[in-house]
């Protein structure tokens, strides 16, 4: 029977496995509102999500990919917005999913927002990183892409990347690559502990709060509920979102990512000792970019 590893070859070496699959189209095209509708709105290249006394509100993708190159333009909530969380991210289903995560945890009013990353496989994560980002992402959009292939996941905030989770299966370190997964984005309350663990609670009178989306791309591979028939959607072998053969960032990549993580790094659970008793995961040892 042939391996894991040997069908990914199969199916992203192959020049038959590679068929045009990039999402061009509009919100209303390629996702839906799986809750709150009544209050956001969704026009073509256009969202706005929002969150008032009734509700948050959220869309999902109609179609799960495994592996892919999935981005967005993000104008988050401005103001006030301490207590809220607009969320960006793949995840699966179940209680064994998998889920790479970008959340941005609203802010009072002057106060830096925080990038929180965070990744699970079957069901566990513990894998935070935070940051707080080096522009208002409230004053304009902004890209915020995840890259995730059969070598390595890379968050990037402006093609800039600021983390990278590399695949060390062989190593016996769990990575997401069996489990295809939607793309989800949603506002809402997080003020049990998004806001200094919970001390600062959502202003209502500052609602309603709306978070606005443009230029949604999923530069992926659809999947079929099968790994041996995932097809791959990319309009080039050559593009490293699907390329098993990706080794590691560029050296300007890797300096890029080293002045995000030396200057606007909050938390790495790597260097949270106290955390994990001093028997740190294995993938802490590993060379991440």
């Amino acid at each position: 029977m042939a391996t894991f590893q040997a069908l990914i070859v199969t199916l992203f070496i192959s020049a038959a496995a590679f068929q045009l699959g990039v999402v061009h189209a509009t919100f209303s095209k390629s996702m839906y509102f799986n809750w709150g509708a009544h209050h956001s709105t969704m026009n073509g290249e256009d969202l706005q999500l929002v969150l008032d006394t009734t509700s948050g509100s959220g869309i999902q993708t109609k179609r799960s990919f495994l592996f892919g190159s999935i981005e967005m333009l993000i104008k988050l909530v401005p103001g006030n917005s301490a207590g809220t969380v607009t969320a960006y991210y793949l995840s699966s289903t179940g209680d064994k999913h998998d889920e790479i995560d970008f959340e941005f945890l609203g802010n009072s009013s002057g106060q830096p927002y925080v990038v929180h990353t965070n990744i699970y496989t079957q069901g566990v994560g513990n894998k935070e990183q935070q940051f707080y980002l080096w522009f208002d992402p409230t004053a304009d959009y902004h890209n915020y892409t995840i890259h995730w292939n059969p070598t390595a996941i890379v968050w990037y905030i402006d093609n800039l990347p600021i983390r990278v989770y590399r695949n060390y299966q062989s190593e016996g370190i769990a990575y997401p690559n069996q489990q295809g997964m939607r793309v989800y984005s949603s506002l809402w309350n997080a003020d049990n502990w998004a806001t200094r663990g919970g001390l600062v609670k959502i202003d209502w009178n500052s609602a309603p709060f709306i978070a606005r989306f443009r230029h949604f791309r999923a530069r992926a591979c659809k999947w079929d509920g099968q790994l041996s028939t995932a097809q791959c959607a990319s309009p080039s072998p050559a593009n490293w979102w699907t390329s098993p053969i990706h080794k590691q960032l560029s050296s300007g990549k890797q300096g890029q990512m080293k002045w995000a993580r030396d200057n606007y790094m909050i938390y790495d659970y790597c260097k949270d000792a106290k955390r994990f008793n001093g028997q740190m995961p294995s993938e802490c040892s590993k060379a991440q970019y």
